[in-house]
């Protein structure tokens, strides 16, 4: 049987400090915070603290010199932080090539309803302003837990509190009702909507607001077609099938279009809003920075 020469002498032992607690080092060295490293890291700034202990006791000397609340970095460790981050660049690269992704590769998790009323549309410009960049784009609307690095970025609706992530807001959300413009002459008021087939959203009782923030009394009955996706009410709206309380964000294009008109003036602020979510490790990679400030001023735009 052929032998294979790896390159190094089988006979080699390394004597390495424990992998965890140099991450953990890293992470602290980076951010000079036990904090923000447990939260990047996920775990607890007790472990933050103690890994950092533990790395510090097989070194034998003190990587981090304490100054009251402020965390400084020793000689030692100013030196350590360097060639750590030099060997972890080069492994994370190593991985890339290994696992056949690009490192100009973004990956990207978005919600179906604004991948495809918002965001689809206007990729082809940040692609005219980046084509370097390959685009990755899977569409849930699951939370992405960032620790499983299946993505680089996120596009989630909430209040902008992620631990372990960092959080743009895109923009506020607002609602209000639009329907197709062959619905829209009998719409004077919000009580002329008791006729109406009202198609919903969940959560179900966003109609019961709208009518409450509009100082209208809502119908008796608001049933009527629900929909687990806001991008699907929206179409539902521009085939007729009755007024959607459409988030004005996301229905903006068919509004601009004329496939949809608001027949109140009157939109309700929602709760949620739109941000995009990434490691704060992530925030300096090139990829990262160049599709947050396309995303952020195309939203800008479409305020």
């Amino acid at each position: 049987m052929a032998s294979i020469n790896l390159g190094y002498r089988a006979n080699t032992m390394r004597r390495l400090p424990p992998l965890g607690a140099l991450r953990a080092f890293e992470a602290a060295a980076r951010h000079l915070s036990f904090t923000r490293a447990a939260a990047e890291l996920c775990v607890t700034q007790a472990a933050i603290s103690h890994q950092v202990r533990q790395l510090e006791d097989w070194l034998g000397l003190k990587l981090f010199a304490r100054r009251g609340h402020a965390l400084t970095l020793t000689v030692e460790g100013g030196s350590y932080l360097s060639e750590l981050t030099h060997l972890f660049d080069g492994l994370a690269e190593a991985t890339a090539r290994l696992s056949g992704r690009s490192e100009d590769t973004l990956r990207i998790t978005a919600l179906p309803s604004f991948a495809s009323r918002w965001l689809l549309p206007r990729l082809g410009g940040f692609r005219a302003q980046h084509p370097e960049i390959e685009l990755k784009l899977t569409t849930s609307t699951t939370l992405w837990a960032h620790t499983d690095d299946s993505f680089d970025i996120g596009i989630r609706s909430g209040l902008g509190r992620w631990p372990g992530l960092k959080a743009d807001l895109i923009a506020r959300e607002y609602l209000s009702p639009v329907c197709s413009p062959a619905l829209r002459e009998p719409l004077e008021a919000p009580t002329d909507l008791r006729h109406a087939t009202l198609l919903h959203d969940e959560p179900k009782g966003a109609w019961r607001a709208w009518f409450e923030h509009a100082g209208a009394a809502p119908p008796r009955r608001t049933s009527g077609v629900v929909f687990n996706d806001a991008g699907m009410v929206l179409q539902a709206a521009v085939e007729g099938q009755g007024v959607a309380l459409g988030r004005l964000l996301l229905a903006a294009d068919d509004l601009a279009a004329g496939r949809l008109v608001q027949p109140f003036d009157v939109s309700m602020p929602n709760d949620f809003s739109y941000w995009l979510v990434y490691p704060r490790a992530s925030a300096g990679r090139p990829e990262v920075a160049a599709f947050r400030a396309w995303l952020l001023a195309e939203a800008r735009g479409n305020a």
